[in-house]
Order: structure tokens, then sequence, then C-alpha cells
């Protein structure tokens, strides 16, 4: 089981991510687009019982049919502090991913990895810990710059902090907000572009993200009623 100890506060937190994000590896080493697995995962929360709900989806990515899904209920342990929200959703992420019965493939956070202020978002950690795959698509650009990208399906532009491309604002509907692409691990910044563009059929968001958020909302009312 992948062991994660939650930080005393926010500086232990921060120090955590300084300590881990030499490890990121940004080169490819998942399936190709369109290919093999790809899993989305989730949360929710229910702030009133201190409930944190994550769901992990597991996806053909050729078909997009469900191949094996999984939710898991934890408590939430660490305060909301932007640019450390990993620590509120990792050790339940953990525990739905663990307790897959198929192999997750490469995997899609609904969030950031390297376009993160210390480089290190959910997606990164999460691979790190895991040793796999792993992409950030976000629906916002966090505090980074962009200049609109064409208003084509597959136009892009690069996701800035001052002239360091971070991540890319990438269209995935035709005069639709873009989304916002980085690499957690394991993968290259063309490649997880290439897999959001795969996974996205119809709407904005990938399905992924789509199934794994309904299926953790879903779990939160059970768990909460």
């Amino acid at each position: 089981m992948t062991m994660f100890a939650v930080p005393a506060d926010a500086a232990e937190a921060r120090a955590v991510q300084d300590s881990l994000r030499d490890r990121v590896v940004a080169e490819d080493f998942g399936p190709a687009p369109g290919s093999g697995h790809v899993t989305g995962v989730d949360v929710a929360y229910d702030d009133e019982r201190d409930l944190v709900v994550a769901a992990a989806v597991v996806l053909d990515a050729a078909t997009l049919d469900v191949v094996a899904e999984t939710t898991a209920v934890g408590r939430v342990t660490f305060p909301y502090v932007p640019g450390l929200l990993a620590f509120r959703e990792i050790p339940t992420v953990l525990a739905a991913l663990e307790s897959l019965t198929a192999d997750p493939g490469l995997v899609v956070c609904d969030g950031y990895g390297l376009a993160h202020p210390r480089r290190f978002g959910l997606a990164s950690h999460l691979g790190v810990l895991t040793g796999l795959p792993v992409i950030g698509v976000a629906k916002n650009p966090f505090t980074f710059a962009y200049e609109p990208p064409g208003p084509k399906r597959g136009d892009s532009s690069p996701l800035l902090d001052g002239t360091e491309e971070v991540g890319r604002a990438l269209r995935t509907r035709d005069e639709t907000k873009p989304v916002f692409v980085s690499v957690g691990h394991r993968t290259t910044l063309d490649t997880a572009c290439a897999h959001t563009l795969a996974l996205t059929r119809g709407f904005r968001q990938p399905e992924t993200t789509r199934r794994a958020d309904a299926l953790c909302r879903r779990a939160l009312r059970e768990a909460a009623g």
C-alpha cells in the first residue's frame, strides 16, 4: 500500500512538495493516446461532516467503455490551502486507486501537475507516489497567464509562468473555453494534450473526469445519507 503521511501544517506540506518535486519524470512511459486503459480520478466533499469521497473510473481508451470503477470514503484531514489541495485529496484517491480490479494505465486528474507554483500539483504528487503515468486537466488556469488559443478543437497556446511554459490551454471543442493541460508524471506535454483530445468526445472535459465526477458525487450522497 502506498504510504502517505498527512503534514502537520502548511509549511511542512510545502516542504514535502519541494522534497518530491525532483522525482517528476517528464518523459513518456504510458500507453499511447487512444490505446490501453485510462483512469479518471475525482473527489467530492461534504464539509459539514468532514467527509471526502474519491472515485476512480477505468475506461478503455479506444471505446471509452467502463472497464472498472471504485470509490473510497475518508475524512478531511488537512485544511483548504491554495496550492496544497493534494494533501486533502491524495489519501482517499490512493485508497480508491488501490482497490481497482484493473490496471489503471494512465491516470487523468481534474487538476494540475507542473502547472503549479512549486511545479508539484496533485497530478505530479499522485504520479510520484504511485509510479503511474498521470496528467492534469484543469478547468481554469490557476495563477498562470495564456493567450487564447485558436477557435478550433485542437488549437492550443502556452500556459505561462513568466516565460516558462508550465502547461497548455487546449481547445477541446470548437468555440468553447479551453481546458488547461499539464504534465503530472511519466508523460510529456504533447502526449498529455493528445490524451486529452482523445478523451473529449462531445464535451469540454475528458470522459475520464466526467465519469469520475458523477461517480464520486453519487457515492458522497450515499455516504452522507
